[in-house]
């Protein structure tokens, strides 16, 4: 089995494709090691101790360094945790935890969107789902809705792009001009 490697704009973060689907649909976030006790192959790619964070997308997973750790250390680690993992055809998620439903990103905005902005809303993530979330995700990454109100859209990132010195660049000059190209309602964007 080969793995891919491929290096993403934030210089912490990894992208490893293994040439086969890891999630059905979706992606899901381990900003930490707790949350990684859903999953197994996550909580062994942080019990190495040099894993800050841990994003399964489509068909790779985003590995980010631990601070002072280097690529040159931890990448051998995480090939071998990965091989493990795919080669014994190994679940994903721990069977019976909350981690194996499948629940859509956005639903868990910050707020209730005034009913008035559901039009908006609908073009905002109708948006984020055909040009934006998939642009981020070659780069290992993901931008979910978490809420639009007055004229201010939130988003979360993750993956790659969470930490990443150029996310801020990517949301304001990339993400924000599309949106507000499609959706002048869209005033600003801000990161949660």
């Amino acid at each position: 089995m080969l793995i891919e490697i491929e290096k993403t704009p934030n210089p912490a973060t990894r992208k490893f494709l293994p040439g086969r689907t890891v999630m059905e649909a979706g992606g899901r976030d381990f900003p930490n090691a707790d949350a990684a006790e859903a999953s197994p192959l996550a909580e062994a790619l942080f019990a190495t101790g040099m894993v800050d964070g841990v994003y399964f997308g489509r068909d790779f997973v985003s590995v980010s360094a631990a601070p002072k750790v280097e690529w040159n250390q931890l990448e051998p680690e995480v090939l071998s945790v990965l091989l493990d993992h795919f080669m014994l055809d190994a679940p994903l998620f721990r069977q019976g935890s909350a981690a194996g439903i499948d629940v859509a990103p956005d639903s868990s905005p910050l707020f209730e969107g005034d009913p008035a902005d559901a039009d908006i809303i609908d073009q905002i993530k109708e948006l984020l789902e055909t040009r934006v979330r998939p642009a981020v995700a070659q780069d290992g990454g993901d931008i979910v809705y978490r809420g639009y109100k007055d004229g201010k859209l939130y988003l979360g990132m993750q993956g790659a792009c969470s930490g990443c010195p150029s996310s801020a660049v990517t949301l304001k000059r990339g993400v924000e001009s599309l949106i507000k190209h499609y959706v002048p309602e869209v005033e600003t964007i801000e990161a949660v």
